[in-house]
């Protein structure tokens, strides 16, 4: 069953987020990961959410999804991440096909 990883990330030092933004496809790629939404415009519909850029990818499944998370070829990247940007990240399952 698919897996989405959904962050929301308060850019504080651009210069720093572009590396990270740079090198972290690849990383993704290699667990499956693929973007369905990056930075792009947001309206907030409902509740008092500011979102700042938004980010899902999709993995094939939980378990790829944590062992990207937790690789050491990511590694590097969130503590360029944690310098970078202030983000909250939440890993959530899809649904299972249907038919």
């Amino acid at each position: 069953m698919v897996a989405y990883l959904i962050a929301d990330v308060d850019v504080i030092d651009m210069a720093m987020f572009d590396e990270y933004r740079r090198e972290v496809p690849a990383t993704e790629a290699r667990h499956g990961g693929r973007y369905l939404a990056r930075g792009g415009a947001t309206t907030v519909l409902e509740g008092d959410w500011e979102p700042h850029r938004l980010v899902i990818v999709e993995f094939p499944d939980m378990t790829s999804l944590i062992a990207w998370y937790d690789s050491p070829e990511y590694a590097r990247l969130k503590e360029l991440r944690f310098r970078c940007a202030k983000t909250r990240i939440i890993a959530l399952e899809g649904v299972p096909p249907v038919g």
